[in-house]
């Protein structure tokens, strides 16, 4: 059974962030235009899912536009929100082996133009071209790390650490400058917070308000801003990974 209350309130504006995003870190403009060629687009409205857990794994999904959120659903019925994929973002699961099933759920957050890349047509256009091949197994290391360091945020250091790694991703991903501090420029609720960290709405408005009381954040028209990083990155025992990988 799936879970939908999250999607209408989250509100986006354009990040400022200056990093590259997206597959654009790894692809070089040639290769990005090969992969191009082989997609085909798709239109899917908000709420809708573009795949299930135990749904065939033989595709990948490339965001022209929108934002598509993917989950992993426990044994209770919960679903946790494991990424917001935005535009230039690429993802979904291609395994070299039969019969591979997704191991998440893909759901648009609003109205996405998604491109299509079946694993058919991947397999040929890696074997032409073996420059492509390799930027595409740098992009599929980066996938597994993401993966990795976000359970890690999960079960290593607590709730406060997830939380404090979440604001982090969440600054990395969508940080504008206010000031001398940041502002996250996503409007998320701490229900939507909670769902990211495996806790619950309340805990997580505990945690928000005593970073409030010791100055380490503050809101400003619905927004975040962050004003103490480093208490944030002592809590979460940050690795200083890139910012490709420490990012929603």
């Amino acid at each position: 059974m799936a879970t939908n209350s999250a999607s209408a309130s989250i509100e986006t504006q354009q990040s400022v962030n200056n990093t590259p995003q997206g597959i654009a870190a790894f692809f070089s403009a040639d290769n990005f235009a090969k992969l191009q060629s082989i997609m085909y687009p798709i239109t899917v409205k908000a709420g809708s899912h573009l795949f299930w857990e135990n749904d065939r794994a033989d595709r990948l999904y490339y965001v022209n536009s929108g934002m598509v959120r993917i989950t992993k659903m426990t044994d209770e019925g919960r679903a946790f929100t494991l990424y917001l994929y935005q535009t230039g973002d690429m993802f979904g699961q291609v395994d070299p082996f039969l019969d591979s099933v997704q191991s998440f759920s893909a759901e648009a957050v609003k109205d996405s133009e998604i491109g299509v890349i079946q694993q058919k047509d991947l397999e040929v256009l890696l074997w032409q071209h073996g420059d492509l091949a390799v930027e595409f197994m740098k992009w599929m290391g980066l996938m597994r790390r993401m993966t990795e360091t976000k359970f890690r945020d999960l079960i290593l250091y607590g709730k406060p650490g997830a939380l404090c790694s979440l604001l982090i991703r969440l600054s990395n991903t969508y940080g504008v400058s206010f000031g001398s501090d940041t502002r996250i420029d996503l409007k998320i609720s701490n229900t939507e917070m909670a769902d990211m960290i495996g806790a619950t709405r309340e805990s997580v408005n505990r945690m928000l308000s005593e970073m409030k009381k010791e100055n380490v954040i503050t809101s400003c028209n619905g927004y975040i801003v962050i004003k103490d990083r480093d208490y944030l990155r002592n809590i979460c025992h940050c690795e200083n990974c890139p910012q490709e990988i420490c990012r929603m």
